[in-house]
This record gives structure tokens, C-alpha cells and sequence, in this order.
């Protein structure tokens, strides 16, 4: 007597496709023509010189205020008085 060993077939339950909800979000046009304040400047200015002080120093973590404080130093520093 030769019998195959019955095949059993796990059944999964059939899923429905998963959507992401998208945010609503104001058109980038209206983005761009939204002025830039001079604060918004100032901070990018002392962001990108406190990462060229990071980069300068290695890339070694533990000095991101110290990092940060210089930047804004130096760049207040070239700032003339009103």
C-alpha cells in the first residue's frame, strides 16, 4: 500500500492593501513666495558653521553646544552694530 502523506495548506487570511494616509500640505509654490526672515538666515548661517566646526574637529560627538555657541560668535561677530 503506497499512500502519499496528505498535503496540508496553511491558509492565511487574505489582506486588504494598506494605504498610507497623505498629509493635506500647502503647495510648495506657496512656500517659496512665503519672505524668509532674517532670524531664519541667521540660524542657517550659525547651523552651517557650527557643522563645518564638528566636521573640522573629526566628527567626534560630545561637543554640540560648544560647536554651536562658536559658530554663533563668530558669525554675530561679523555682524555690525545698529
Amino acid at each position: 500500500m503506497n499512500v502519499e502523506p496528505s498535503r496540508q495548506t496553511k491558509k492565511t487570511k487574505s489582506r486588504a492593501p494598506v494605504s498610507t494616509p497623505v498629509k493635506a500640505s500647502a503647495p510648495t509654490a506657496a512656500r517659496a513666495r512665503q519672505p524668509v526672515s532674517s532670524c531664519d538666515d541667521l540660524h542657517v548661517l550659525i547651523a552651517t558653521r557650527a557643522y563645518e566646526l564638528y566636521s573640522e574637529r573629526g566628527y567626534r560627538h560630545g561637543s554640540a553646544l560648544d560647536d554651536w555657541l562658536d559658530a554663533e560668535r563668530e558669525i554675530l561677530s561679523q555682524i555690525p552694530p545698529v
